[in-house]
């Protein structure tokens, strides 16, 4: 075997090894913990684009299968099959919560939103949401935890529909969800 180059790590390598492990829901990346095979030319944007050698990848199947392989470690996003482990870039959250669906109403509000990639997340003491601002701007950037470490930035029409389900708590404007109060921004600044 010594006398073998090592295969240099592929899209279609990738997605091949990830279809032969046929797994119900999510692929165990968690268990998978193989050597760094090298980086690949892939990157999500922030909107949600997922590109591979810099064209977009069109094939929302294909971009569901590398979400469902993608892993976050020590600050640094993988796509891991049992065999291979290659970086990839993110510019900032690897999805995008493009919708959320509200039950209940106050304290017994449920929040679950849906990721541009079929994901759904339940806020609450597990998937947290939270708020960051740019500090040059003030602009808001709401994030809510999926899964593994992973977030989704929420987009815009899903915030303000976030904004109007909220409510002052302890001096702090924010949303409920699943018993948990997630603050926004504190009630005197509104």
């Amino acid at each position: 075997m010594s006398g073998q180059k090592p295969v240099k790590p592929s899209a279609d390598s990738l997605a091949a090894a990830v279809r032969t492990v046929k797994p119900r829901g999510l692929p165990p990346v968690h268990l998978w913990n193989p050597p760094l095979t090298g980086e690949m030319d892939m990157r999500i944007a922030r909107n949600g684009t997922w590109y591979h050698e810099g064209t977009p990848i069109n094939r929302s199947n294909m971009v569901r299968l590398f979400s469902s392989i993608l892993k976050l470690e020590d600050g640094q996003f993988f796509l891991v099959t049992p065999v291979e482990k290659v970086a990839i870039t993110v510019d900032d959250a690897p999805f995008v919560a493009v919708d959320c669906d509200v039950t209940g109403d106050g304290r017994d509000q449920v929040l679950t939103f849906t990721t541009n990639v079929g994901d759904t997340t339940i806020a609450g003491p597990e998937n947290r949401i939270r708020l960051e601002r740019d500090p040059e701007t003030g602009e808001p950037s709401p994030y809510v935890h999926v899964r593994a470490g992973l977030e989704a930035l929420i987009d815009r029409k899903t915030f303000y529909r976030l904004v109007d389900q909220g409510t002052e708590h302890q001096g702090w404007f924010g949303v409920w969800s699943s018993g948990q109060f997630f603050p926004l921004a504190p009630a005197d600044q509104l």
